[in-house]
């Protein structure tokens, strides 16, 4: 799950243009109505700023403190077997599914999730990717992934992978158990290898994909240090996940 692959959408097609004027997200600026939302929303910036502190970007994470399951959800991120998602647009084509599979990974038992990606029909990607999510903050955390290219139906290189352990490799936050604005945190730290970061925009956005309209969606803004150029924005639905990575939309998904 780079941010690295976000980098082939950089620059639009006309037809990509088009289709992301039919499907878009609008928000709004939240605010507390009452007692009840301000609490809600003080608790959402106290968690941003101590994520936060002394640290722009926060990459130090203790998984370890926590009950990591392989099984759960929280608001933005399904990691439960069976949930699939397939994602379309521009010649691409993308399904993410969780499988039943798990795997250690740094003496952890984590999750599989494969994300699979054709271009013009054709296999262009697969990875394996390795989750585990706490029970009590449903914090999901990412602990690598094992990735293949294809060219021609044949594994032409491994870019981009790498696991928790490995050196000097650590798991990275992947999706907060609660979101809050300006919360800015690493899903990935593999130094020089793999570094991927999120910053969160908003989370009250109503998106309209292919597959439906939906409510109360997060806007993630991911990039990485390795790479400056590298940018893109991800939309997630809740109970659902990711609908929207750059201009490729949620056609169809399924638990």
């Amino acid at each position: 799950m780079n941010v690295s692959k976000g980098l082939r959408y950089s620059v639009l097609t006309a037809t990509s243009v088009l289709v992301m004027s039919l499907y878009s997200c609008s928000s709004s600026v939240a605010v507390a109505d009452d007692d009840n939302d301000k609490a809600a929303m003080a608790a959402q910036l106290e968690k941003a700023e101590s994520m936060q502190s002394g640290d722009e970007w926060q990459k130090s994470f203790d998984p370890a403190s926590c009950n990591l399951v392989t099984t759960g959800r929280n608001d933005y991120f399904v990691l439960e077997p069976g949930h699939k998602l397939i994602l379309e647009g521009d010649n691409t084509k993308v399904e993410i599914k969780v499988l039943e599979e798990t795997k250690m990974v740094a003496g952890v038992e984590t999750r599989v999730v494969k994300e699979s990606e054709w271009k013009k029909g054709k296999l262009y990607e697969v990875a394996m990717n390795y989750f585990a999510i706490c029970e009590d903050t449903k914090d999901v955390y990412y602990f690598g992934e094992d990735v293949s290219f294809y060219k021609n139906g044949k594994v032409v290189n491994h870019d981009g992978a790498w696991v928790a352990g490995d050196g000097e490799n650590k798991a990275g936050l992947f999706m907060p158990g609660k979101v809050a604005t300006n919360l800015k945190y690493y899903q990935e730290v593999a130094p020089g290898q793999a570094m991927d970061r999120a910053e969160i925009i908003s989370f009250d956005g109503v998106c309209e994909t292919p597959a439906g309209t939906f409510e109360n969606c997060l806007k993630v803004k991911e990039g990485t240090p390795l790479d400056e150029s590298v940018l893109e924005y991800k939309y997630y639905a809740p109970g659902i996940g990711l609908i929207i990575d750059d201009d490729i939309l949620l056609t169809s998904y399924e638990s």
